[in-house]
C-alpha cells in the first residue's frame, strides 16, 4: 500500500549542479523503480544554517514529495546516508490530503482586539 511521503534533502553547497541533479535523479529513479510515483520536487537553494556542519554554514535544499511504499522510504533514507555530498535529509509520512509546500498559503494570525 502507498503512502504519501515527502523528504528534505540538504546538499553541499559546494556541490556543482550536475552533482545535485544527479542525486535528484537518483532518489527520483530509486521510488519509481520500486513503484512509487513522484508528485513534484521544489528546489528551495542556498539557505543559512542556523549551525555549522562540516564547517559549512550554508545548505542547498530540496523537497520531494511522492507517494510509495514503506520499503522504498527506507531504501531511500539508507542510500542517502551514504551517499556524498548530502549534508542530512528528513523523510516524513505526510497527513492524506496535506502538503507542505512553499506555495502552501498558511492561515493569517488572528488580530489582537
Amino acid at each position: 500500500m502507498n503512502h504519501a511521503y515527502e523528504v528534505l534533502l540538504m546538499l553541499d553547497p559546494e556541490l556543482p549542479e550536475e552533482r545535485q541533479d544527479e542525486i535528484i535523479t537518483r532518489s527520483r529513479d530509486l521510488i519509481e523503480s520500486r513503484g512509487g510515483t513522484i508528485e513534484k520536487h521544489e528546489p528551495w537553494g542556498r539557505r543559512k544554517l542556523a549551525y555549522e556542519i562540516d564547517h559549512k554554514s550554508d545548505g542547498t535544499y530540496h523537497l520531494l514529495l511522492f507517494s510509495s511504499d514503506p520499503d522504498a522510504l527506507d531504501e531511500l533514507s539508507r542510500i542517502l546516508k551514504i551517499t556524498d555530498g548530502v549534508m542530512r535529509h528528513l523523510a516524513v509520512r505526510r497527513p492524506e490530503g496535506k502538503t507542505t509546500s512553499t506555495t502552501t498559503e498558511s492561515a493569517a494570525p488572528a488580530e489582537a482586539a
